[in-house]
């Protein structure tokens, strides 16, 4: 945390962030406000090679910022990916599990196939748990940076807290991650790691495309956010970066909803 004048800045100087899913939409948008505040960024991508290429030279260069190829869809995935991110700058501070999948036809579960289930439960839950128990592995033992050994922010979704029909495997899988986050706050905060979640609502990203391209749809979902538009991704990614910098330093365990009002919970 430092002061600059009349500005209050979020400084993440010194530290070393990894985020997940890292080369579009939420994450890409994460991963340079990391940059612009200081700290040393790895993210993952799967296949936009290019795309990932591009945002490391926008953020500096991979003196500062790399990008990752790897799968995240098991255990394993996620402590492969931890991994890779402490050999490439020796430590880690923050961890943002942002990456996710959201099936974007509508699956009734008396007809959604287990292959669906599996896939979105092993790329939203089990390699999220793979990422942490390798991540809080590394923090545990590592010499501190700052006056806590680390930060774990977990994106969720509105899905977690309503549901969602027709896409139970989503809500599902996000419904864990709130009570993940809860768990690991419960566990953890007495050892110098805070844990918290970011549930966000609609979000103008390649993965809701489908739904505002189509007009009754979007019409639908629109009607449901009082502020009568998705997000913009550095509106989700802003309250990301505030958890991991010191003015977040005694939440442990919140859900920070960033909804537009859509969905009201404590």
């Amino acid at each position: 945390m430092s002061l600059q004048g009349t500005g209050v800045w979020l400084s993440l100087a010194g530290k070393v962030a990894l985020v997940t899913g890292g080369s579009r939409g939420i994450g890409a948008a994460t991963v340079r406000l990391f940059r612009q505040a200081g700290a040393r960024v790895v993210f993952s991508y799967v296949s936009a090679e290019a795309r990932a290429l591009t945002l490391v030279e926008a953020c500096g260069g991979s003196g500062v910022c790399r990008a990752v190829r790897q799968k995240l869809d098991g255990v394993e995935d996620g402590r492969a990916l931890v991994e890779a991110a402490v050999e490439e700058f020796g430590r880690l501070d923050c961890l943002v599990v942002n990456h996710g999948i959201w099936p974007s036809h509508d699956a009734p579960i008396a007809s959604m196939t287990t292959e669906q289930w599996r896939g979105t439960m092993g790329t939203n839950l089990d390699s999220a748990f793979g990422l942490v128990r390798a991540a809080v592995r590394q923090m545990l033992v590592q010499e501190p940076s700052g006056k806590v050994k680390g930060h774990v922010v977990l994106v969720a979704s509105t899905a977690a807290q309503r549901g969602e029909a027709f896409h139970a495997d989503y809500a599902a899988s996000k419904g864990a991650m709130v009570s993940f986050t809860k768990s690991l706050s419960s566990e953890l905060a007495g050892q110098g790691i805070l844990c918290n979640c970011v549930a966000p609502g609609w979000v103008a990203t390649e993965m809701s495309a489908a739904a505002f391209d189509d007009p009754e749809t979007s019409k639908r979902v629109l009607a449901t956010i009082p502020l009568g538009r998705p997000a913009q991704v550095d509106e989700i990614a802003g309250p990301i970066l505030f958890l991991c910098t010191p003015f977040a330093g005694f939440c442990s365990g919140e859900i920070f909803n960033v909804n537009g009002g859509a969905v009201l919970v404590g």
